[in-house]
């Protein structure tokens, strides 16, 4: 009987503290968050803040929109929340893999919101979502990843076998870190020569790129020119050697240099106003050296190039050569006695040892009177070729030519009157009639003076003032003119 009633008081006990418990639970402050995605949060998880437990996760749905609805409690001393809270999913430690927990960042007092009422929300904005390193890695292309891989697995081999130097090595990592912040501190204390650091650079690493194939010359000169000094480090060692001696020589010679340059301060004040006069022909003269850039590269081409005979420097080394051949002995000798084209000797000296030139200088000098004799028939000349030049005319029907017969003012005719042209002259009849041999007329024989306008007129026939006929620029006949008055 007393068994009975201590069972019966239990169960009694027992059920007014299941209603105390359901009763409390009824009553805890609730707060629904929305997420961006619940991050591996599972039911029951801890709510914290500052590291302590002040909550558990209750519930997780997926909201309208597809976020995260996780509904999480607090303890009476943090409830309610203020607006400002900030609430953040988080992993406790580094080794838990799929463990998760909400951090509750509270407002200052005195920067906080209104309070959230119980059952209250947290918006999107008020939350931060986990990022889990897979997320991250989800971002990469496969070969990209691969290639990480890669990297990862070259740093295993290159610190396998030497891990203690390493270690040694990681003690200087806070040194290089912190003056590397001090470094980052004094870029960051001037902004603006920063950004203009990044511009510069920039374009300095696009004229670097504009000049990609100069840029390769460069580097492929100065590979062979280290090259060179490397097989030449015997001598270059000597050099080091005598340097020191030669720099303690030097410094006498820079002491000295010091109170010439004293000597030279008037000469460059005194430069001052010429050399801002300078400045706008030194920007033109930029600008002309500029454009000269492809005319000094093409003059490069033409003074020296691969091959033989085709180039400037191998031109000058034939040039003495060249020289001797147009120069020869020396002054020409052209051999001509007094000015008469009977006694007209050859130009020449016959082996040509006075030059090219020199025989120029003869040949002009012995062409002197010919050109002398040929520039008085220089009318009749140009007549000739007018006469081809007007051989015809050209009317509404075509062109035509124009050809006839032309006989002189007086016709044949045999002593005492005109013959029967039908009966053969005899040989002393033709010979009365024509004036044959004239072969030697002056120029504009063939013309007849102005006698009717001027009875003095002695124009034609030219003879350049007896010139033509005394044998030294020609030997024409004045006499041998048309027949007729």
């Amino acid at each position: 009987m007393i068994g009975r009633v201590a069972a019966l008081i239990a169960l009694v006990v027992a059920v007014l503290a299941v209603v105390v418990l359901l009763g409390n639970g009824g009553d805890q402050y609730e707060v629904t968050a929305e997420f961006e995605n619940a991050g591996q949060l599972v039911k029951g998880n801890e709510v914290v803040v500052g590291g302590t437990a002040a909550g558990t996760v209750k519930t997780i749905e997926l909201g309208p929109q597809g976020q995260a609805l996780v509904t999480f409690s607090v303890d009476d001393a943090y409830a309610p929340l203020q607006r400002g809270t900030v609430a953040t999913i988080r992993s406790p430690s580094l080794s838990q893999i799929a463990g998760r927990q909400i951090q509750l960042t509270l407002p200052v007092d005195s920067q906080g919101g209104d309070p959230i009422d119980d059952g209250g929300q947290l918006s999107e904005a008020e939350t931060v979502s986990a990022v889990d390193l897979d997320q991250l890695f989800n971002t990469l292309s496969p070969a990209t990843i691969k290639d990480f891989k890669h990297v990862i697995q070259g740093f295993e081999i290159s610190y396998d076998g030497v891990g203690p130097q390493a270690n040694r090595g990681l003690k200087y990592l806070n040194p290089f870190l912190s003056t590397s912040r001090r470094v980052f501190a004094e870029l960051n204390s001037d902004q603006a020569a920063f950004e203009n650091l990044i511009v510069d650079t920039s374009q300095l690493s696009g004229a670097l790129a504009e000049r990609a194939p100069d840029v390769s010359a460069l580097v492929g000169n100065l590979n062979r020119m280290m090259n060179a000094i490397g097989d030449r480090r015997e001598r270059l060692a000597q050099a080091i050697a005598m340097l020191p001696d030669f720099l303690r020589n030097a410094n006498t010679t820079f002491v000295n240099l010091r109170a010439a340059l004293d000597d030279v301060d008037p000469l460059v004040t005194a430069s001052k106003p010429a050399a801002r006069e300078l400045r706008p022909f030194l920007a033109q003269l930029r600008a002309a050296a500029a454009d000269a850039v492809p005319t000094v590269r093409d003059l490069d081409a033409i003074v020296k190039r691969p091959g033989e005979a085709n180039d400037l420097v191998e031109l000058t080394r034939i040039q003495p050569q060249l020289a001797d051949k147009a120069i020869g002995s020396g002054a020409p000798d052209c051999g001509r006695g007094p000015k008469n084209a009977a006694d007209l000797q050859t130009a020449a000296d016959g082996d040509f040892t006075q030059g090219a030139f020199g025989e120029a200088v003869c040949s002009l000098d012995n062409s002197e009177l010919n050109l002398a004799f040929l520039r008085a028939y220089t009318p009749e000349l140009v007549g000739w070729f007018d006469d081809f030049g007007h051989s015809g005319y050209i009317d509404a029907i075509s062109g035509i030519g124009r050809i006839s017969t032309s006989f002189n003012a007086f016709s044949l005719s045999a002593p005492g009157g005109l013959p029967n042209l039908l009966d053969p002259l005899t040989p002393a009849e033709l010979e009365a009639a024509l004036d044959t041999g004239n072969t030697r007329r002056c120029p504009g024989g063939n013309e007849r003076p102005v006698t009717d306008i001027d009875p003095s007129d002695d124009s034609v026939p030219f003879t350049d003032g007896g010139a033509l006929t005394d044998g030294v620029a020609g030997d024409c006949d004045p006499s041998q003119v048309l027949p007729g008055p």
